[in-house]
């Protein structure tokens, strides 16, 4: 049971949450659709950042949409979007401006910009699950169920 009830807003278990306030509803699924259709960020880094920030931010709904991450070491972008994204749900206080000139290596100064404010925007989203108990069993696109978890 969710902590909160359900609005009559919204198309998801998540967005009938936030969407007692229609208005903060449409704004924060327009600024998730820019973040997954109008950033220079590749959408596989995006899923991988995604799925790391879930199991960081403890929010089940969003760990049992996608699993794990799942990507190639080899993939350095990725990987490093990932470490960043993990660090970021540890300690955000400790990022330093040595992390940013590892970012720079690999990512312009638009795409930092984009992954900060992706790893914050979803780190919210996934919070707010975890607060209002939004479980495994409200998440209809699940791949995955909990007691499959590693």
């Amino acid at each position: 049971m969710t902590t909160i009830e359900f609005s009559n807003h919204g198309n998801t278990p998540f967005e009938k949450l936030i969407g007692h306030n229609p208005e903060i509803l449409a704004k924060w699924n327009n600024l998730e659709e820019v973040f997954f259709k109008n950033t220079t960020l590749d959408p596989n880094l995006l899923e991988q950042v995604r799925r790391t920030l879930a199991f960081g931010n403890g929010c089940e709904y969003c760990m049992v949409k996608g699993g794990k991450a799942d990507f190639s070491q080899t993939e350095l972008k990725i990987s490093l979007a990932v470490s960043f994204a993990e660090l970021f749900c540890k300690d955000h206080r400790s990022i330093l401006k040595d992390h940013f000139s590892m970012l720079r290596e690999f990512f312009s100064e638009k795409e930092i910009s984009e992954l900060c404010t992706f790893v914050s925007f979803i780190s919210a989203s996934q919070k707010l699950g975890k607060i209002f108990n939004l479980t495994e069993d409200y998440q209809p696109n699940a791949v995955i169920k909990m007691e499959h978890m590693p």
